[in-house]
């Protein structure tokens, strides 16, 4: 059991584990942000361009009784279909994937960046097959005339 429990604290210290749950408590976060961004800031205003519609209120209801709101509807344990919600969840998953998106293109833009290759500055000599700078004219090593 102490050599499971080494092995365990091992795992958790390993630099990965805790960048992945960094990660994830980073990405929670930003989720929160995104849910409040559509359901504060983006649906009010195509809601009230499409006739007062709150999305959050839009379902059907299965039971076949009316109800004033899906919050009355709910109360009454009516089974309903709230694809106002869905489509709120919709938003939230295009916006993150579109945010992920980006930042994904931007990290690889800064990595070919990095990766490009270092400017050639020298070559062989073809006598004596040491480094010579690209420019020489003459070998410093061999002397061989290189024009």
């Amino acid at each position: 059991m102490k050599n499971i429990l080494a092995e365990f604290k091992q795992f958790i210290m390993r630099g990965n584990v805790l960048d992945m749950a960094i990660g994830i408590i980073i990405g929670v976060a930003f989720g929160k942000v995104v849910t409040s961004l559509v359901n504060d800031i983006i649906m009010p205003p195509v809601g009230l361009l499409l006739g007062r519609v709150s999305f959050q209120d839009l379902y059907i209801n299965l039971s076949g009784q009316s109800y004033a709101s899906l919050d009355v509807a709910k109360v009454a344990g009516a089974p309903t279909i709230n694809y106002g919600a869905f489509l709120n969840t919709v938003f939230d998953f295009v916006i993150v994937a579109f945010v992920i998106f980006f930042l994904i293109k931007m990290f690889n833009k800064v990595r070919r960046q990095a990766e490009k290759p270092a400017e050639v500055t020298t070559r062989e000599c073809p006598y004596c097959i040491s480094t010579i700078a690209l420019k020489a004219v003459r070998c410093p090593n061999c002397t061989s005339d290189l024009s």
